[in-house]
């Protein structure tokens, strides 16, 4: 009899490569699941007329949803003995992709520290996503809690916590060369809000509130072959630390992503997502709220600019605020800074 076997902490290696199997071909219908659990409404990624008379060859996949398709890859090897997520660093994003590709993701293990408490260590990786081609389309810093085999702490181990850069370089973005920002429609995306339009410091809070169903968050991290089992088997985790499923973290930076369609609907492409923190978790029934703060704003020349923006989710709370890093209130379950492609407005 085979049995499928796990990694625990001490089944990694620093500076091991590891090769994720099952290669995802990207179909209309992942578009569709994502959309119906999500509601976003970015319409360059929802209208294939739109996205062609602004020059890309069909409507381009949501960023968020190609995160969460390479990340998926890797869970099978970095995740299913996983506590949890703690958070990513670098996420950058290079060539779009479209219904058809095929994405593919390796990772390698930069770094391993034990925890104090002889239950766990953290694991911290760099992934990177490719598509058919062998062209870069993602690559990503994560760091996740893992459980040991074990108790206790292991002889002559030597932690090793690796410098994760603090925010990408401007020079790093992927701008892309064919936009033919003429043919961008306000009427199309439903906002009247450029690049000229935002101001640093300027606070949004993007009102709609989303209500987390249970099914809705399983099918949306089935939708990704994330098959953790802290997010699906409530057989094990009703005797766990919170005594039911959590919410992969994932779905919450994809609902923060679609609630900010209020506010930043012209804001069409991620370049790269600086730091994010699952800083509380979140567990069907919750209510995830989300506000942005505009950090920084840059012309890139006469059609598009910059934005840095910080994202806040929280839950049950819809109550604008935004403390220091290490200051979030309970309710806050997530803090993103991330860049955003926006138009400038035409005069």
């Amino acid at each position: 009899m085979k049995n499928f076997k796990s990694r625990y902490f001490e089944d990694y290696n620093h500076g091991e490569v590891i090769k994720h199997s099952v290669p995802r071909t990207i179909t209309d219908g992942d578009v569709s699941i994502y959309l119906s659990t999500t509601g976003s409404r970015f319409a360059l990624n929802y209208s294939n007329k739109f996205s062609q008379e602004l020059g890309f060859k069909k409507q381009p996949i949501d960023d968020i949803l190609l995160f969460h398709m390479v990340f998926g890859r890797t869970v099978p090897d970095l995740s299913l003995n996983a506590i949890a997520n703690l958070g990513y660093a670098a996420v950058k994003f290079y060539k779009p992709v479209f219904v058809g590709d095929t994405v593919t993701a390796e990772s390698e293990i930069i770094g391993l520290k034990e925890n104090s408490n002889g239950k766990t260590g953290t694991v911290y990786v760099k992934s990177v996503g490719t598509n058919q081609n062998g062209e870069i389309v993602l690559t990503y810093y994560r760091w996740l809690m893992m459980r040991k085999k074990q108790t206790g702490m292991i002889d002559s181990f030597k932690n090793i916590v690796p410098n994760l850069p603090k925010e990408l370089d401007e020079k790093e973005f992927e701008i892309p060369l064919s936009f033919n920002s003429e043919k961008w429609s306000p009427e199309i995306t439903g906002s009247e809000f450029f690049f000229d339009d935002f101001v640093e410091g300027e606070e949004i809070h993007h009102l709609d509130g989303q209500t987390i169903e249970e099914a809705e968050h399983q099918i949306a991290t089935r939708l990704y072959q994330n098959n953790a089992r802290v997010h699906f088997n409530n057989h094990i985790e009703k005797d766990g630390r919170f005594g039911k499923r959590i919410i992969y973290g994932g779905y919450i930076i994809s609902l923060a992503r679609a609630i900010s369609c209020n506010g930043l609907a012209n804001a069409f492409k991620i370049l790269a997502i600086h730091s994010g923190r699952h800083a509380a978790p979140t567990f069907s029934g919750d209510t995830i709220y989300a506000w942005s703060k505009i950090l920084k704003k840059k012309k890139i020349d006469d059609n598009l600019g910059t934005l840095l923006v910080r994202t806040i989710a929280s839950k049950n709370d819809s109550k604008i605020n935004f403390p220091d890093k290490d200051k979030l209130t309970e309710n806050m379950v997530l803090d993103l800074e991330y860049s955003v492609l926006i138009p400038v407005k035409k005069k």
